[in-house]
Parts: structure tokens; sequence; C-alpha cells
């Protein structure tokens, strides 16, 4: 099926651009959302007549979105989750989970905003992009931890990692001066 973009559309084109999409997908998405209108004579006239509208109303949106993005971006979110001693997480964060992070935190974000490759499964830092218009995107942080103060180490540069490694070497270094001070009082003996 042909149709006409009414907005940009990522990975499909521009808008005013007559593209040739699947059926379902104009059906299903384009159409009932208003991003496209099928490729007619008279839908092309009517397109041609409300085009300066449009492009008025994009380059408002558009405007918003970003005044938004500079506000958004660089924001560090805290999601508190359980966790294996190795930093694997009990299940996974996902885009709702960050977007409740994200109106916690003073910004209202809707899930289907947020772009993840794959759910977050580990402690960590993660970037994350959100996209508030087809032409703005914003680069939030996303700091998952078991606790609060745990979020607080990872934000100062500590991996959830190296507190575990550090923690099980001084054990150690603990245990080899304890079996040296047994050692040396058995010798004394």
């Amino acid at each position: 099926m042909q149709v006409i973009l009414l907005e940009r559309v990522a990975k499909l084109g521009q808008m005013g651009e007559v593209v040739r999409v699947k059926d379902g997908y104009a059906r299903n998405f384009l159409l009932p959302q208003g991003k496209a209108m099928r490729a007619s004579d008279a839908n092309i006239k009517k397109f041609e007549q409300s085009k300066a509208q449009l492009e008025a109303r994009n380059l408002e949106t558009r405007g918003e979105a970003q005044a938004f993005a500079q506000r958004l971006d660089g924001q560090t979110f805290v999601v508190i989750r359980s966790a294996s001693d190795g930093g694997a997480l009990y299940g996974s964060v996902g885009p709702r989970d960050i977007s409740d992070a994200a109106t916690e935190g003073g910004f209202t974000i809707d899930k289907r905003q947020v772009i993840l490759n794959a759910p977050i499964k580990e402690l960590g830092i993660h970037t994350v992009i959100v996209r508030l218009h087809p032409e703005v995107d914003a680069h939030i942080d996303v700091n998952v931890a078991r606790s609060p103060e745990e979020a607080e180490l990872q934000a100062s540069g500590k991996s959830i990692q190296e507190l575990a490694a550090e923690a099980e070497a001084a054990a150690e270094y603990e245990i080899g001066q304890l079996f040296d001070d047994i050692g040396g009082a058995a010798q004394d003996e």
C-alpha cells in the first residue's frame, strides 16, 4: 500500500514522502496513529493544501521536544532491584521501569519513548535513549542498584564487582594474618 507520510517516521521517510509499506503496517499503525494517509489523488491534493499547517505543527512540537530534551539530557535515575552477588538481576529493568523512575524524578516520559535494544539485566549505570520526537533524542543514565547506598557508590565511580573483589581480598588478607599468628604461636611453644 502506498501512503503519504504526515510526519517523519524513523526508518521510513520524511514528511510528505509517498512510500510503499505493507498493508498491515499501514492499517494497524500508520493510519490509526495519524502518521500517514493513503496515497490517492484526492489525498495528495488535500496534503498539498494542508502541508504548511503540518510543517508548522511539526516545528512547534519539535521545539517543545528540544526544550524538554535540554532539561532531561544527562539526568540520572535510580532503579532499585534485587540481584545476585555477581551483579546479575533477578529479573530485568525495562522501559516501563525507566519511565516510572523518570516520573518519580519529576519528568513525564511514556514507556514507548524509552529506546532499549535489550532489557537491562545487570547492576550498574546504563545510558538509555529517550525519543521525545522523531527528530529529537535525549540520553539519560539509569543507575540500577540493590539499595540507595549502593546507587551512591556506583554514582561515585565504583562498580559492584570492584567492591566485591576488594572485600574478598581484605577477607583473604585477614585470614592469612590469622594463620600467620597461629603459626607463630605454635612455633613459640
